[in-house]
């Protein structure tokens, strides 16, 4: 139950914070808010980095798998 609930809260905690803010921005995105959605912003933007990161990875790791 505890690993369903850290996968739901991962999940869905980042999907409705993305929902109620919008796409990421980088310039002046975060002036003028309080500490927790400055902070929830860039934990978002930093897994959306990682995830272009990943998927990076696995494209370069299939092409080497490839050769």
């Amino acid at each position: 139950m505890e690993r369903f609930k850290a996968w739901w809260h991962r999940t869905f905690d980042d999907w409705a914070f993305r929902s109620f803010i919008g796409p990421a921005q980088t310039k002046g995105a975060v002036q003028g808010c309080d500490e927790p959605a400055r902070e929830q912003w860039k934990r978002d933007l930093e897994n959306r980095k990682r995830y272009t990161r990943e998927q990076r990875e696995r494209k370069r790791a299939e092409r080497e798998s490839r050769r």
